[in-house]
């Protein structure tokens, strides 16, 4: 394993933390089995977690350590576990006497996080690194029968990275609704939330009083993107690491110029962060932005792909001025749990309404202690071609 030098900035707490998800990340470049490191989902998988950082029981206790997620299809509710990467990355932001300054801003943890997540990509990106695909099909129980190329070998998958943004076989996913132009499909394989205005995704979903428009955009208030988009919907399209990692066009569109890549942290874009009163992980975050114009409204659409903790980097497959239908492949994140927004100018989506439902709190949906009665946020499990939404009559008069 490789150690870390702590630094006094670390205090306490803090440097068990920063050392443990270095030493998880180091194991990864030794450890066949991935639940072994940073895809373990229980402390007791390793001896130095309980000695090092005791406090992640109290963690498990607080944040749940998962998610709990409707699947689209069967409509069965599941709760979904947080790795050991994850789990870190939300100690090191939330947890002990050190949250007010944590989330602030502390300049040497987001180094230590900038760090290790380069780090992994790195040792995915190492042809070694082909020992651990199987583990982690098993473990995430991959179908590799859809895959583009079915055996897992080192000539198809060279490396680990190069199975995690793996390509489907045609027909693999379906675009919902193809023949209507007015429809939208599921940009990803995801965990989904929509809300109608960006005020009722700050209100239910992204609850940091720092997140805007135009700092997600990275744009000045006055910018025409910025007002064309203003009161705009929102759908947030988050992939966890088992998911097919290629990202596509929910719309029937024309590429708007090149991605504009925005520096940032590398924070988890997990829910518990996302939900964080007062911490913008998506604004904070490293990310990618790319125009697309509407072919039936002439609207412009922002597509955001937004990094995240051990996220080597985001790859756009598309090209300026290109045509795309739904379901067109746009790019891929390399390795880690990542996010997709989708911001719609007014006017130009209704979304489907179960998605809604789930977003906005179902009373179908279990509810934490303390939580309103209106229901309670889940996110809904969908496929990359799954229907989205549809644009609204009244946009379609003349």
């Amino acid at each position: 394993m490789t150690n870390l030098t702590l630094q006094p900035q670390f205090a306490g707490d803090d440097s068990a933390v920063a050392n443990t998800l270095v030493q998880a990340v180091g194991h990864s470049e030794k450890e066949d089995n991935i639940t072994q490191h940073i895809h373990g989902h229980h402390q007791g998988h390793f001896s130095f977690l309980k000695k090092w950082v005791p406090e992640l029981e109290t963690l498990a206790s607080t944040h749940h350590v998962g998610n709990f997620v409707v699947d689209r299809q069967t409509g069965e509710r599941f709760f979904e576990s947080m790795p050991i990467y994850a789990r870190l990355g939300m100690h090191l932001l939330f947890c002990g006497k050190q949250q007010v300054k944590l989330l602030e801003g502390n300049k040497h943890i987001e180094q230590l996080l900038r760090d290790q997540s380069i780090r992994e990509g790195e040792i995915y990106d190492n042809p070694q690194s082909f020992k651990s695909i199987q583990s982690f099909i098993t473990t995430y129980q991959i179908n590799t029968e859809e895959l583009l190329e079915t055996s897992v070998t080192p000539q198809n998958y060279p490396t680990f990275n190069s199975f995690f943004y793996r390509r489907l076989r045609p027909g693999a996913r379906i675009v919902e609704n193809v023949d209507d132009p007015n429809a939208f499909c599921s940009a990803a394989d995801s965990r989904l939330v929509v809300y109608p205005t960006i005020d009722l995704a700050q209100k239910f979903w992204v609850k940091g009083d720092e997140f805007t428009l135009p700092k997600l955009l990275n744009l000045d208030e006055s910018d025409e993107v910025c007002q064309s988009l203003d009161q705009g919907s929102l759908a947030i399209f988050r992939l966890a690491p088992a998911d097919y990692h290629r990202f596509h066009s929910p719309v029937d569109a024309k590429v708007l110029g090149n991605a504009k890549d925005i520096p940032g942290q590398y924070y988890t874009v997990n829910p518990q962060a996302v939900n964080e009163q007062g911490f913008d992980v998506f604004s904070m975050n490293r990310r990618s932005v790319l125009y697309l114009e509407h072919h039936v409204t002439k609207k412009t659409i922002a597509y955001i792909a937004v990094g995240a903790l051990l996220v080597g980097s985001v790859k756009w497959t598309t090209e300026a001025n290109a045509e795309v239908k739904r379901g067109d492949e746009l790019g891929y994140f390399a390795y880690g749990g990542s996010t997709i927004i989708a911001v719609f100018p007014p006017g130009v989506i209704e979304f489907d309404k179960d998605l809604v439902k789930n977003s906005e709190g179902s009373s179908s949906v279990a509810k934490p202690k303390g939580s309103s009665s209106q229901g309670y946020p889940i996110e809904t499990l969908v496929k990359v071609g799954n229907s989205l939404g549809h644009v609204p009559s009244e946009s379609l008069r003349p």
